[in-house]
């Protein structure tokens, strides 16, 4: 490889790292799983990094709902083996309960 070759390979390499083109993407959040079972949310208290989507499944022989405080998600009633799913595109805290049952209570928080 002559000299000038050399240069302009490396100065290709340098646009296409500037540009992003070379480089690690970030990798998307994992998603995270919330059982609901015996009438309770398990895990009831996470942490995930913003963009994760989470999925509530229903795992009692009654319905339940996923119902955020904020009003930021709700899912319809979710009989045995529905699932739920939001994606937690902001960062903050979000507590939730079942709306047929307000006694079940979750929190999600999500950090940037």
């Amino acid at each position: 490889m002559s000299f000038l070759s050399a240069r302009r390979s490396a100065a290709g390499v340098a646009i296409a790292l500037l540009l992003g083109l070379g480089g690690a993407q970030a990798a998307a959040p994992q998603p995270v799983a919330i059982k609901i079972d015996n009438f309770t949310f398990s895990p009831a208290d996470i942490t995930v990094p913003v963009g994760t989507a989470v999925t509530w499944t229903n795992g009692d022989d009654i319905p339940h709902t996923v119902v955020a405080v904020d009003k930021s998600f709700r899912s319809k009633a979710l009989d045995t083996g529905d699932s739920f799913t939001a994606a937690l595109a902001k960062p903050g805290t979000f507590a939730y309960f079942c709306g047929l049952h307000p006694h079940m209570t979750g929190r999600i928080t999500v950090t940037p």
